[in-house]
């Protein structure tokens, strides 16, 4: 069961690269500021080195903010992972914007409740973890909304020649952005590594082991080598025609919050900020910029990816273990709610 418990944790890594550098990107590509693979490479290797540099905090939120370490078993991580994998896969397959920091939540919530009871999940961690979940999109418009309204006011007078200077320095933006996510998302992949050992006997301490950084680093530079060009073609002209000013206003304010995050040690979306980012910046310029038929289809499915994961980690469940388990632990669940 570890062993499958971290060949999940490596594609669920892996996965995670390759969406969130299309949403990385979609900006720099859509206003023309790099070449695209050449880019794809810059993120990857943003992606690998930082979490060598960036602490551990969102890792301890991972491994015992959300669940109680000694009510759950290695058989738990294991479901919740395969719920993460399956949905990010579905919805890679469908073309659907989704976010795998949800999915893992959600995967993790799903499990937990069914196999180890609600008296293993910690109220307290579902606030820390859930409602910043939640919290920074809205953070991330606000404030690229602000951002972009600040920068058209001071840049009024300049000519159309500083796109030029926009593009240039989006090559630094876009770094920084791809260290600030896997300054979050790498760790995420870490922590749930390290609880499996923990919960195999294979660690003591809910340390980092070397080679765990070093290869959910590598899995997530990987996958962010490659890209997924369908959302990068969703994010770079569907919401709106995203110029070099927009592209590198939003790249800050993503920038900012998720560092923010990591720092406290919040797991966070960075896809989705970075969308709402995109949106606060077209909606400084002009209201109607943004196409918001389109940005509330991605919202709708940022609601229903936890519920949808959890519903994804029941079925992985009644797969393995037949109705009669899962109806009896389903049955104790809601007796412990009241109903």
């Amino acid at each position: 069961m570890l062993y499958i418990l971290i060949g999940l944790t490596l594609l669920y890594s892996f996965l995670n690269g390759y969406r969130d550098s299309s949403s990385i990107l979609a900006g720099v590509i859509a206003s023309r500021a790099m070449r695209p693979r050449l880019a794809l490479y810059m993120v990857a290797f943003a992606e690998f080195i930082a979490p060598f540099f960036f602490g551990a905090a969102v890792t301890r939120s991972v491994t015992t903010g959300l669940v109680n370490t000694s009510a759950v078993s290695l058989d738990t991580i294991v479901v919740a992972m395969a719920a993460a994998v399956g949905w990010s896969f579905f919805c890679w397959w469908r073309g659907i914007p989704s976010s795998s920091t949800h999915a893992l939540i959600g995967g993790l919530l799903g499990a937990t409740l069914i196999l180890d009871g609600p008296q293993a999940i910690l109220g307290k961690g579902v606030l820390f973890i859930v409602l910043p979940l939640m919290i920074a999109p809205i953070v991330g418009f606000v404030v690229g909304f602000l951002l972009m309204a600040f920068l058209l006011w001071a840049l009024s007078s300049a000519t159309p020649r500083i796109n030029g200077v926009f593009r240039e320095l989006q090559v630094v933006t876009a770094m920084l952005l791809g260290m600030s996510n896997s300054s979050n998302d790498a760790h995420k992949s870490m922590g749930i590594m390290v609880l499996g050992l923990v919960l195999a006997g294979r660690l003591s301490s809910f340390e980092i082991p070397p080679w765990v950084m070093a290869a959910c680093a590598g899995a997530l530079a990987i996958g962010a080598s490659l890209g997924d060009w369908r959302q990068i073609r969703n994010l770079g002209g569907k919401i709106y025609r995203i110029r070099p000013l927009n592209a590198l206003s939003s790249q800050l304010t993503s920038s900012a919050v998720v560092l923010a995050a990591s720092v406290f040690g919040m797991p966070v979306s960075t896809s989705h900020i970075i969308t709402t980012a995109l949106m606060g910046s077209g909606s400084a310029e002009r209201i109607n910029k943004v196409r918001w038929h389109v940005a509330g289809e991605m919202v709708t499915t940022w609601v229903v990816t936890i519920p949808a994961t959890m519903a994804v980690s029941i079925l992985i469940l009644l797969a393995i273990t037949g109705f009669d388990k899962v109806g009896t632990n389903l049955a104790l669940l809601m007796h412990s709610l009241g109903y």
